[in-house]
């Protein structure tokens, strides 16, 4: 059993803004069916963090969780700056039922174990000092990403897990709440996504701080999963 990644899908079956117009984007939803088929299991997981559906409800977003639905595996998606059609777990959890999407599941304020692994992780934010909404949404998720840590204790044996939409560090610039509970938590490996284009070229992998980092964006991935465990 495997755990597999790859964040922003940006899928738009259900409406009409596909991505195939913009650089190395052409015929990407049949790219990363294919690079799905041929990866994933039926018994692996997928996370996917964050920016799954242009969708803007969940009428217009359904197309696009019946098309991972249908694919391998169990899919674990999280919430992204675009991801209009997330709303709170209950009414989420009702959707999947009334639509048949047995395989799909959400990770927010929550950890998942797989394979002696928990996998945690929440949106995360950007970081601007001098701008009070955003500090505010920053304390939030860095408080999100704690609940998801915190309840990952249940499995004292599991390695932890990070998964991320924004990076928690970009350059030289990191975002100082989240990064200290990754700190607290002795969490040694972050995936992220958000990063596109020509600002994946100072995006963080590697080594820094002690915490291992990796983008996986899907254009980044060339829009092919990521293989974490």
């Amino acid at each position: 059993m495997a755990i597999w990644t790859m964040a922003d899908l940006h899928l738009s079956l259900g409406t009409d803004k596909p991505m195939d117009d913009f650089y190395g984007w052409r015929d990407y939803v049949r790219r990363i069916e294919e690079s799905w088929l041929e990866s994933v299991a039926p018994e692996d997981t997928v996370v996917i963090p964050g920016d799954f559906s242009w969708g803007i409800d969940f009428e217009h977003a359904l197309p696009d969780f019946q098309f991972i639905n249908s694919l391998p595996g169990k899919k674990l998606i999280m919430k992204g700056n675009h991801d209009y059609w997330w709303t709170t777990r209950t009414k989420l959890e009702k959707f999947f039922e009334e639509n048949g999407l047995t395989t799909v599941d959400i990770l927010h304020n929550n950890s998942v174990l797989r394979e002696n692994t928990a996998l945690c992780g929440t949106r995360g934010w950007v970081f601007m000092p001098n701008e009070v909404h955003d500090v505010k949404i920053s304390a939030r998720e860095a408080a999100r990403l704690e609940l998801s840590l915190a309840d990952s204790e249940r499995f004292p044996e599991a390695e932890k897990i990070v998964f991320l939409h924004y990076p928690p560090v970009y350059g030289n610039e990191l975002v100082p709440n989240i990064f200290d509970v990754l700190i607290k938590h002795n969490v040694k490996k972050v995936y992220y996504g958000h990063i596109h284009g020509a600002a994946r070229s100072i995006a963080n992998e590697g080594e820094y701080m002690g915490i291992n980092f990796k983008l996986v964006s899907a254009d980044h991935l060339g829009f092919k999963l990521y293989r974490v465990k």
